[in-house]
């Protein structure tokens, strides 16, 4: 049985028989800073009978793929790998086109163009991945670029896990600090779907652009301490991880919640959200980002709308990843930085 996608032939007897095509992707076998990241030629994978094959043209390097990689958290390591990493491609977000389908899948064909999120077994960091094609992947929107498409999903998902996790309803005041990342980028428009009053912090260069994105009302922390601020809020979001349960406690109305993005000072969120929620009044949540399918397809609808679409800071050819690394983890970047898998695009 052959196949024939543009210029590309694939003979899948050959690949069951033995032969084992190749592909170019970054690999790290070990936890540690960028530079643990190389491009090596590795087999191509093969998609099981539930799964489809993306050749994929963007991807991007995000907060998630910095820290499974550098393991700076030990507790990452229950998932992927306690002594090394068990998936050696990193590489969450997606987009491409399928180029093969197995033979159980129904909802996908050869040459959808699609993205998606996979943080079970990665792979974006590759010219090729598989995944199953019930997990959190659709088709693209046609309004958006790969570039685009592959970074809606990262920060999409984990400021909606949040704003879901916060019950946020119409009408409520909100505080956004770190509104110019992936994730806080996305939350600011997300809760202005949700029809919430935003207040959004950012640096001095980027308030034109976070009022552009639905901020109701812009803090300068270059020139002005958030916390210092006379507003109440009904949830406090840290996109960044930069404030503290502590700070920003005064600014949250009776019933207020506190969610960060990260695990604070000393692991504290992990305490505060174990305990304030038996207070009553004031508390930190911490819930665990997921992602589905229904959440893909959730924020395709958003951008087909006109709602939302992905800030992208820089773009970088997939051989240039240690340095995308590098600037990701300045804590600079203004939304995403994408990899450019396929220079073309």
């Amino acid at each position: 049985m052959k196949f024939q996608y543009g210029a590309f032939k694939c003979s899948i007897g050959s690949r069951t028989k033995g032969y084992m095509e190749k592909m170019n992707a970054i690999v790290y076998t070990a936890y540690g800073p960028p530079e643990v990241a190389h491009l090596m030629e590795v087999p191509k994978p093969i998609p099981k009978d539930n799964e489809i094959l993306v050749r994929v043209h963007s991807a991007t390097v995000n907060r998630t793929d910095c820290g499974f990689r550098s393991a700076e958290y030990f507790i990452s390591r229950f998932w992927t790998g306690i002594l090394r990493p068990k998936q050696p491609i990193l590489g969450c977000e997606f987009a491409g086109v399928i180029e093969e389908i197995g033979k159980d899948v129904t909802t996908f064909r050869i040459g959808d163009k699609v993205f998606g999120f996979n943080d079970k077994t990665f792979g974006g960091h590759g010219e090729y991945l598989t995944i199953t094609e019930t997990d959190a992947v659709t088709t693209m929107p046609d309004n958006l670029s790969f570039d685009e498409a592959a970074a809606l999903t990262e920060g999409g998902h984990y400021a909606l896990c949040d704003i879901k996790a916060a019950k946020v309803e119409r009408d409520q005041n909100v505080l956004v600090n770190g509104a110019t990342g992936a994730i806080g980028s996305a939350a600011v428009q997300l809760l202005r779907h949700f029809g919430a009053k935003i207040t959004a912090v950012c640096n001095t260069k980027n308030t034109a652009l976070v009022k552009s994105l639905g901020a109701d009302v812009v803090i300068d922390y270059e020139r002005q301490d958030f916390t210092k601020t006379n507003a109440k809020f009904d949830f406090i979001f840290d996109a960044v991880g930069k404030s503290s349960f502590g700070k920003c406690k005064p600014l949250l109305t009776e019933k207020g919640i506190y969610i960060s993005t990260e695990f604070g000072e000393n692991a504290e969120n992990i305490f505060f959200a174990l305990t304030t929620p038996l207070l009553g009044g004031k508390k930190l949540l911490f819930p665990l980002p997921t992602i589905h399918k229904e959440d893909v397809i959730f924020l395709k609808g958003l951008v087909e709308k006109g709602e939302f679409k992905p800030l992208i800071d820089r773009k970088y050819p997939l051989d240039q990843i240690v340095q995308a690394y590098q600037y990701v983890e300045t804590g600079q970047k203004t939304g995403n930085v994408v990899i450019k898998v396929v220079e073309e695009d």
